[in-house]
Order: C-alpha cells, then sequence, then structure tokens
C-alpha cells in the first residue's frame, strides 16, 4: 500500500529522480563505502516515468515543475514498491484543467497496471472520469456503496452534502 498525499510530500529541492528514491536511495560500494547511485536512480526514475508515459525527466527540480508533472514524481515514487493499492487524497485539487487530464491519465495507466486506485475527491467530473465504484463517507459513516454506473453526480453530491441521507 502506497499513499500520494495531497501536499505530494515532495522535496522542492531535489531532483525528480532524487524524490522519486527519497528514503529508498540506490547505493553502491567503493571499498568500505557507500555511495549514492545517482545513475541507477536516474535510469529506473525515467523507467517508471515511462512506464506512465509522464514527460517529467529525472534530473529535473521538482520546484520548476507543474503541478501534474510533481503528481508524477508522487505516482512514480509508489512504483518502486510495486503496490498494489496505491490511495491519492485529493490528486487534483490545486492544478490546471490541463493538469488535470495528466493525472487522470496517470490513475488510468496505473490501472492498466494491475493497481487498484482509491481515489479520495469531492470533484465528481474525476471521480466519474477514472472510478469503477464509488463509497461515500460523511460524519464517519458510509452512507453508500455504488458501481458509478448506478449512481450520479448529483446523487452522490446530495450525499456528501447531507441533502440525501442514505443511497
Amino acid at each position: 500500500i502506497e499513499v500520494v498525499y495531497q501536499d505530494l510530500a515532495l522535496a522542492d529541492n531535489l531532483t525528480a529522480a532524487a524524490n522519486v528514491f527519497l528514503g529508498r536511495e540506490l547505493k553502491r560500494k567503493l571499498g568500505p563505502f557507500a555511495l549514492l547511485d545517482h545513475k541507477a536512480m536516474a535510469a529506473r526514475a525515467l523507467e517508471l516515468f515511462g512506464e506512465l508515459r509522464s514527460e517529467t525527466r529525472p534530473h529535473d527540480l521538482v520546484k520548476q515543475m507543474s503541478g501534474g508533472q510533481r503528481q508524477a514524481v508522487a505516482i512514480a515514487r509508489t512504483r518502486l514498491s510495486n503496490a498494489k493499492l496505491v490511495m491519492m487524497d485529493e490528486p487534483t485539487a490545486a492544478i490546471s484543467v490541463r493538469q488535470v487530464e495528466q493525472v487522470l491519465s496517470l490513475i488510468h495507466r496505473l490501472k492498466e497496471q494491475g493497481v487498484a486506485v482509491m481515489l479520495i475527491s469531492h470533484r465528481m467530473p474525476d471521480v466519474f472520469a477514472v472510478c469503477d465504484r464509488v463509497v461515500v463517507m460523511r460524519r464517519g459513516e458510509k452512507r453508500a456503496d455504488k458501481a458509478i454506473g448506478d449512481t450520479s453526480p448529483e446523487e452522490v453530491t446530495s450525499l456528501i452534502t447531507g441533502a440525501k441521507e442514505a443511497a
């Protein structure tokens, strides 16, 4: 299980590759010393970005990236452990419309690779674009658990806001 947090938890002063491997750095031995293997990390990060069909480059600094590219870095990090489930907290909350499309495409690619994605979002267009099921929680209680085809954005919104009690 991996989590992509709403704030992404990235280090702006590091490269994309360094962020992907943050806390899981690859090392090589040089006598009694262990050195970071920047070349191997950049190569693996490039593979991961390729799998996600992202234009993100391993040597680019995160602080110079768009919101969609930052999401790609955070998602690539989840691929290192071959997670079976990726939980994403509001991945499209603070990005442009074009970048939203990129992130939704990344989610589709994860699904194509057999990764289960749990999307936590209040943006109904995003939910209905990528999800198979919707579960509505309100004040700590489950109000609905339905296939996307059996509900509508209006019904889900009314359950979220409390206009409708249960479905």
